[in-house]
């Protein structure tokens, strides 16, 4: 009798476990890449200790003084720096509310001691201070575009000795991503996790390209497409980009080189200069003065 009922609470509990498992939703994959498009776009969750919420009526302040489409520009400027963990467009909206604030208040207090310069202050602090967020999220965004162009060409030499090699190019994008470090590795993981998931490679080369200002990377990806439509083998390809991104390395390079006189110039006239001129003429002018007061 016990093995009867024994037999009996199995059965029914593999029952229960089959319902549970029929009843749960499959993740589809335009619900998987809107998850990925999510872990990329929106900062992970803090503990409650280490959390502290912006007041909303910042965040209005900062949108109303914004123009429409505020969000999605912002968006896209964090997808250009990389989406760092804390920065997300409530957040910074929330700054440009406080910076405009702490900004006008900075003004008048500095320029309190007449009206015209009272109303210049406020609006110059006030102006500087609702700017301030946008202006380090454009810098944080071209330096990573900066990080990005100068890694390019060492991971196309990569990437082109894997696909020759015999490696494919899912697999050669993946050696790269696991052998390089940088904000171009963590763009060729996150190229691979879109693929994996449903998309295709074009599409998911095209979305790289909506994330990046870099135009080398754009034109390779634009060669890739065209490659696989006109059936050319991606390794000629790859090598002819591979070519193309080194000489323009070392073009970059000699014109950063020829630049150096010109930037040069100006701290050479207002900080050496002055200290020849002492040093030569100090002691004839010295002379002078004293034949004068002699005479």
């Amino acid at each position: 009798m016990a093995l009867v009922i024994g037999l009996g609470c199995l059965l029914l509990a593999v029952a229960l476990g089959a319902f549970a498992l029929m009843l749960r939703p499959r993740a589809s994959a335009a619900g998987s890449l809107a998850l990925i498009e999510t872990s990329y776009s929106a900062a992970p969750a803090a503990s409650a200790q280490d959390d502290v919420q912006s007041p909303g009526w910042l965040r209005l302040l900062g949108l109303r003084l914004s123009p429409s489409g505020v969000a999605m520009r912002l968006q896209h400027r964090l997808d250009l720096a990389g989406n760092p963990p804390t920065w997300t467009p409530d957040r910074i909206l929330a700054f440009k509310g406080m910076g405009l604030l702490f900004g006008a208040a900075l003004g008048a207090f500095l320029s309190f001691r007449s009206a015209g310069w009272l109303v210049v202050g406020i609006a110059a602090g006030g102006g500087f201070g609702f700017f301030l967020p946008d202006l380090l999220l454009l810098n944080a965004g071209q330096k990573r575009q900066e990080k990005i162009r100068r890694a390019l060409p060492d991971a196309m030499d990569m990437l082109t000795v894997c696909v020759e090699a015999g490696l494919g190019f899912d697999a050669a994008l993946a050696q790269v991503a696991r052998n390089t470090h940088g904000p171009l590795a963590q763009e060729c993981a996150r190229v691979l996790q879109e693929m994996q998931i449903g998309k295709s490679r074009n599409e998911a080369l095209r979305a790289l390209t909506t994330r990046t200002t870099v135009s080398e990377l754009r034109a390779f990806v634009s060669a890739l497409a065209q490659a696989g439509e006109l059936g050319v083998p991606i390794a000629a390809v790859l090598r002819e980009q591979a070519r193309e991104m080194r000489l323009r390395r070392r073009q970059r390079a000699e014109e950063a080189a020829q630049k150096v006189p010109v930037k040069i110039l100006f701290p050479l006239i207002t900080c050496l200069f002055p200290a020849m001129f002492v040093v030569i003429i100090g002691p004839g002018i010295i002379s002078i003065a004293r034949v004068l007061t002699g005479l």
